[in-house]
């Protein structure tokens, strides 16, 4: 129904192979816990023949909870069945305390609910960066904020009561383009994130691929030809350390175009008309264009997405990434579906996901 709705029962029967029977069944008992509705109004195919009352989704009950763990604040939101964001606050980290931190994000989250007291949540999803087992719903490792062996699944269901779903942010980001963007339907699909986290996650057939533990993805410490950063690992040139938002703003601070930690300030000067601003986007785009081109290599996607902030708001980077990634393949690489609200989107993909792939474990009744 995401993307055929509102739709007749008989196209459903049509598209999945499933049998009327079964059809008209599942129809109805989704329809009982308030996830689809019928139309209003009946209609008929080409004007002729009996009418039939299509049904869509009901996006007006549920919502899903978000959490995004960045390195520097949180982003709680509520999203509904269609991934719309409903609501979303930003809570600025005080600490890095695993227990403060998601005590902080189950207050906010307690808070938009109140908010919106005609919505039932069906179910929290985290997103976080660095290394996330899935299955256990832990963070296993995030250097940048020193976390390690955090329980989130456990300490957010204590918190909220609710049920509590985690990935890594880039496969969280995958799904959200798979089910809500225009990547949907693709056969594969690669996203790229970077932030001060660099990170990747590679989806086919709507599965996304996780590995044991949940470790793939993990490409922080491959190498850049020519890099001259320092990283924590040792090394040189490693891609996370070249790329972060730290180091962009770190090199912005250097070249006097703006005292700041926050890379959408370096954006803004580009904006405004500032040479240095605007070379020092673009030349991280090009790198970013290169670390593209790399993973196309290796995975051969029919569709790349990157998360960038230069790359998101301001064409010439988008230009630079695409020349790095070479005519034959640039048309495949777009920037996120989500633009103005992409960890708030992250967070409530994680839920959505779990809810898409199997509605009657998730629904309502379940909880």
């Amino acid at each position: 129904m995401l993307e055929h709705g509102p739709v007749a029962r008989s196209t459903i029967a049509r598209l999945t192979g499933l049998s009327p029977a079964s059809v008209t069944d599942y129809c109805a008992r989704f329809a009982e816990l308030g996830l689809i509705r019928e139309e209003s109004a009946p209609r008929r195919s080409n004007g002729v023949g009996r009418p039939h009352v299509p049904v869509d989704l009901d996006s007006s009950r549920f919502v899903v909870a978000g959490v995004h763990v960045a390195v520097s604040y949180t982003t709680v939101a509520l999203l509904d069945l269609r991934g719309r964001v409903v609501a979303r606050r930003e809570l600025a980290h005080e600490h890095t305390d695993p227990g403060r931190v998601l005590a902080r994000a189950a207050e906010g989250l307690r808070a938009l609910l109140d908010g919106a007291p005609d919505r039932r949540a069906l179910g929290v999803g985290v997103a976080v960066g660095g290394w996330v087992d899935r299955d256990s719903g832990t963070v296993v490792e995030h250097p940048m904020l020193g976390w390690r062996d955090v329980q989130v699944r456990e300490a957010l269901r204590a918190r909220t009561g609710l049920p509590v779903h985690v990935d890594g942010h880039a496969r969280a980001l995958v799904n959200a383009e798979r089910l809500f963007g225009p990547a949907r339907g693709s056969g594969s699909v690669l996203h790229l994130f970077v932030g001060n986290v660099v990170d990747a996650a590679f989806a086919t057939n709507d599965e996304v691929h996780h590995g044991p533990r949940s470790q793939a993805g993990a490409i922080a410490h491959l190498p850049v030809p020519g890099g001259t950063e320092a990283c924590d690992c040792g090394r040189t040139g490693c891609l996370q350390a070249e790329l972060s938002e730290r180091t962009l703003c770190r090199r912005a601070r250097e070249a006097g175009i703006v005292e700041t930690t926050d890379s959408l300030r370096v954006v803004a000067a580009a904006d405004r008309g500032d040479l240095a601003a605007v070379g020092l986007l673009v030349r991280r785009a090009s790198a970013v264009g290169r670390a593209t081109r790399l993973l196309l290599d290796v995975l051969n996607p029919e569709t790349v997405i990157v998360t960038e902030v230069g790359i998101i708001h301001r064409e010439d980077c988008l230009a630079a990434l695409r020349e790095s990634v070479g005519t034959e393949r640039a048309a495949s690489v777009v920037p996120t579906s989500f633009p103005d609200s992409v960890l708030a989107v992250a967070g409530g993909s994680v839920a959505l996901d779990v809810l898409y792939r199997d509605p009657l474990a998730a629904s309502p009744q379940a909880i």
